[in-house]
This record gives structure tokens, C-alpha cells and sequence, in this order.
């Protein structure tokens, strides 16, 4: 390397390089902040939803409200965020329709299919081996071969989840509702891979928005052929020995658990890459916990909150695992 070279790496090491890794240390923290938002709001979910469907409520018609109210939530900042390139949106429309049948209204409604079959524990624990599948993809797909710390920030995460989940205790798996899991797994992947995907020149606001819109009305086309059961009552929902009126649940469903649940999550994939954005989503199962001890009174064992402990230090440590940029 001549002198030419020498002075270009002496300047990017006193300025850009040093300007970059700010910028990289700042990304990364926000994208966390935002991947934990993303969780802890998917968390509520399965107890929110649970109530509904001891009611008479249908896992079909529990996802086609959720996703309608979240992407009449999300749809005007879907809009404002375009800009106006409108081109963009055409161009990624096999993305946007692949994000709204896989990511949110496949994984939803085989998630809550499955929570009507079986332990939402067990349900959680085959849709969250979703990032084993993101690390294998990345490695088929782009020769990403996951390094040795990250599988061991893997395994720990993964008996950490097993912890959380005390299966221990001998829980019984459904058949069907082990195969309705793992189609939620094959959702919540998409989610990931599509939504870290920063090279559509989509804006994460555009493809939340789009996708959303995209699921309700794939689920809404469903339902009015007859394929989807759609079922509804408006009896009051009780959580945590307090009755509430039916379209409660329903509003926060909508609001909180998707529409800020998948806007916060694409935003925090953008900044974290799918990989670690997936291992950060773990939290999820840890947000289920806590949010089923407040609404169903269910106090999790010291083994679980051990379990927590556990996945927070295989986020950690597959953080670690993460292939520095140049």
C-alpha cells in the first residue's frame, strides 16, 4: 500500500472510522430498546387473546380484529413515511404480500390455533425456535455460518426458554397443535428475515403498514369464503378476577400488541440485523410469563425467572457472536 493508502486509513481511523462506530454503538443500543418494546408488546398477546377464546371467541376472528385495528393504526404513518414513492411499494409487492400472509397473519393465527390446543408454554417455546431457523437461513441463504460463540449463545438461550417454560412438569403435547406451532414458527422466521431486509428501499414504517394491510384482508377474504371460522361473542372477559367489556381486550390487542409490536419490530430488525433481532425476540416468551402472572395470576416459579435470566445471557452472548463490520 502506498502513502496514499496509509493517510486514507490514518483519516477513517481519526474520523470516520471513529464517527461510525459512535453511530454503529447508537444504532445498536436503539435497536435494542426498540427489539425489547417489540417483545414485551407480542408478550400480552397470548394471555389478552386467551380470554377472548374461553369466551367463545374463534382464533380467526381474534386475528382478523387484531390485525384490522393495527393496520388502521399503522396505515398513516405507512403513508407519510413514503414520501410520496409510491414506486417503492410496487416494486416490493411480492415482499409485502409474502410479510402479510407468512409474518402476520400466518404466524397470529397458527399461534392462537395452537393456544386453543394446548399449554401456550409448549406453543411459545416450537414458535420461538424460530431463531434456529433465522441462523440456518442466513447460513444456506447467505453464507453466514453462525461462529461458536453464537451457538453457545443459542444453547443457553435455548435452556433458558425450557427453564421459563418449566416443561419439566410433564406438560402433554397436542399433535395438531405441535403442527399449527410450528407453522407459527415458519411465520415468525419470514418476520425476521423479511423484516431486516434493508435493501428494498422500502421504509420499515411502509412495509409494517403494507404487510398488515395485507394480512387483514387476506383474513378477512378467508373468513367471507368460509374457509377461516370466524367466531365472536360480546361477553365481558375476565383477567386477573376483573371483568372488562369484550372490545377491550380487543383495542389493546390491536393498538399495542400488533400494531406497535410489529412497527417497533421492524424498526429494531433494521438496526440489529435478523439474527440477533430474533434472539432478542426470545424476550417475548419472558414478557408472556409476566404478562400472564398479571392478567390470569399465574406467579411464575423461581426456576422461570432463572430461565429469564438465562435468555437475557444468550442475547447477550450471541450479541457477542455477531460478525464485526469493517
Amino acid at each position: 500500500m502506498g502513502d496514499f493508502g496509509h493517510d486514507a486509513v490514518r483519516t477513517s481511523v481519526d474520523g470516520g472510522v471513529v464517527a461510525g462506530g459512535t453511530r454503529g454503538r447508537s444504532r445498536t443500543g436503539s435497536g435494542l430498546v426498540l427489539a425489547v418494546l417489540s417483545a414485551a408488546s407480542f408478550g400480552s398477546a397470548g394471555p389478552l387473546a386467551g380470554g377472548l377464546l374461553a369466551t367463545g371467541w374463534s382464533p380467526g376472528a381474534v386475528v382478523l380484529v387484531r390485525v384490522t385495528i393495527a393496520a388502521l393504526v399503522v396505515a398513516p404513518f405507512a403513508a407519510v413515511s413514503l414520501r410520496g414513492h409510491w414506486p417503492a411499494l410496487r416494486r416490493n409487492a411480492l415482499t409485502v404480500l409474502a410479510y402479510g400472509a407468512l409474518a402476520v397473519a400466518g404466524a397470529q393465527f397458527c399461534y392462537f390455533s395452537a393456544v386453543a390446543r394446548m399449554d401456550v408454554g409448549p406453543a411459545l417455546l416450537i414458535e420461538y425456535t424460530a431463531p434456529a431457523a433465522v441462523v440456518v437461513w442466513l447460513w444456506l441463504r447467505h453464507a453466514q455460518r453462525p461462529g461458536a460463540v453464537t451457538l453457545a449463545g443459542a444453547a443457553l438461550a435455548a435452556v433458558g426458554l425450557l427453564l421459563v417454560l418449566d416443561l419439566f412438569s410433564g406438560a402433554d403435547l397436542d399433535p395438531v397443535g405441535v403442527l399449527w406451532a410450528l407453522g407459527a414458527m415458519v411465520g415468525a422466521t419470514t418476520y425476521f428475515v423479511l423484516s431486516a431486509d434493508d435493501t428494498t428501499g422500502l421504509p420499515p414504517l411502509a412495509l409494517a403498514g403494507g404487510g398488515l394491510l395485507t394480512g387483514a384482508v387476506a383474513l378477512g377474504l378467508l373468513g367471507a369464503v368460509g374457509v377461516l371460522p370466524l367466531r365472536a361473542t360480546t361477553a365481558a372477559v375476565t383477567y386477573a378476577d376483573r371483568t372488562v367489556t369484550w372490545w377491550v381486550p380487543l383495542l389493546v390487542l390491536g393498538v399495542v400488541t400488533a400494531g406497535l409490536a410489529y412497527t417497533t419490530g421492524v424498526l429494531a430488525s433494521r438496526r440489529l440485523g435478523s439474527r440477533l433481532a430474533s434472539f432478542v425476540a426470545l424476550l417475548e416468551v419472558v414478557a408472556g410469563v409476566v404478562a400472564a402472572w398479571l392478567l390470569l395470576g399465574q406467579l411464575p416459579a423461581a426456576v422461570q425467572l432463572l430461565g429469564g435470566v438465562l435468555v437475557l445471557a444468550g442475547v447477550v452472548t450471541v450479541k457477542l457472536g455477531e460478525p464485526r463490520a469493517a
